[in-house]
């Protein structure tokens, strides 16, 4: 069964601004409706059923638009959210650690917990909804992707605000059906 994992539309604001928890800007918002109107426009027997979201205000902003066409309650999953930080790096030197972890690989990432068990949580979190619209971040995405070509890389690709990617759930697993559309510039 297909499962489409979206990630968020642009926030607010960004790592290193202080908003831990930004919704989305004007931009990211018709980023959202576009999003729920791609996967309202799916035939219907491919069309997610259900709404999954990440607990990030900018995830459940993005997935709200959808959810309420479909007339269905958003679920959040933590399963589905940000990588963690690890304890001993600050707010401020978050965006350092994340971009040294996405020039490596998983078992690589330097940290309080195994980034490749972390990576293989997110696909499996995925993978448990079929036929759902799950709501994500661009490590998550590329950590689900990267399970399920079997890639190491933590940094696959990088999805674009409310790129939408495309996996089918097999046996607990995920098959990678497509990629969404690429960002053009690097985050952060």
């Amino acid at each position: 069964m297909r499962t489409y994992m979206i990630r968020h539309g642009k926030p607010s604001a960004t790592w290193g601004d202080h908003d831990d928890d930004p919704g989305l800007d004007e931009t990211g918002r018709e980023q959202a409706r576009s999003a729920a109107e791609a996967l309202l426009a799916l035939p219907e027997a491919e069309r997610p059923t259900r709404v999954i979201s990440s607990p990030l205000r900018r995830c459940r902003e993005t997935a709200a638009p959808f959810a309420t066409a479909l007339g269905v309650e958003l679920i959040i999953d933590p399963m589905v959210g940000e990588i963690p930080t690890p304890k001993a790096v600050s707010h401020d030197d978050r965006g350092a650690w994340l971009r040294a972890a996405f020039g490596g690989r998983w078992q690589e990432i330097e940290g309080d917990l195994d980034y490749d068990v972390w990576r293989r949580g997110v696909a499996a979190a995925v993978a448990g909804y079929p036929g759902a619209a799950v709501f994500s971040h661009y490590v998550a995405i590329n950590a689900a992707v990267s399970t399920a070509t079997g890639d190491d890389l933590v940094m696959g690709f990088r999805p674009d605000h409310c790129s939408i990617q495309v996996f089918d759930a097999v046996d607990d697993g995920l098959i990678l059906i497509a990629k969404g559309r690429e960002a053009s510039t690097q985050v952060l």
